[in-house]
């Protein structure tokens, strides 16, 4: 249990600090933009409302964020070029963060514990193991590549 606790905690302050950093950038950026040619469409009423919606619902879309894969960073960047307010992004930042250091605090160790008894045990299987979950990873890169590259070339022949 201390293994996990341990993990758990230096995941948590890892989440913090670079969702925290995606935020801060975020902010950055959005206040750079709005001093730059961009100014003018950041200031039309339809990005207002939208600036004003994040503000108000995006903490819950953050928090949730943090269960997804390859969109957390995008939801922090896009918090803090909007500029959602501290008092709404953090509790968000720590709820959503402490569920994602406890999700791959005990599934990661409990895979990685699996894998190493396996490969301790049983070398065979466990490099089997590994070389199927391998396959099966580069073979849904590769369909989804085919697929987007399909879509895309249906998008160019439509506008022929």
């Amino acid at each position: 249990m201390d293994k996990i606790a341990l993990t758990a905690g230096a995941l948590y302050l890892i989440v913090l600090l670079r969702a925290g950093g995606t935020f801060a950038v975020g902010w950055l950026a959005g206040a750079g933009a709005r001093r730059s040619r961009f100014a003018g469409r950041i200031s039309s009423a339809k990005f207002q409302r939208a600036e004003r919606a994040i503000q108000r619902w995006g903490a819950p879309v953050v928090a949730v964020s943090f269960l997804t894969v390859g969109f957390q960073t995008a939801a922090n960047f896009l918090a803090g070029s909007m500029r959602m307010p501290l008092t709404r992004y953090l509790p968000a930042l720590f709820l959503g963060g402490a569920a994602w250091a406890l999700i791959y605090a005990t599934a990661g160790l409990g895979l990685l514990e699996v894998l190493g008894r396996l490969f301790a045990e049983r070398t065979a299987l466990g490099v089997s193991a590994v070389a199927v979950l391998l396959v099966a990873v580069c073979g849904v890169m590769v369909y989804r590549r085919r697929r987007a590259a399909l879509s895309s070339g249906d998008a160019v022949a439509d506008d022929s």
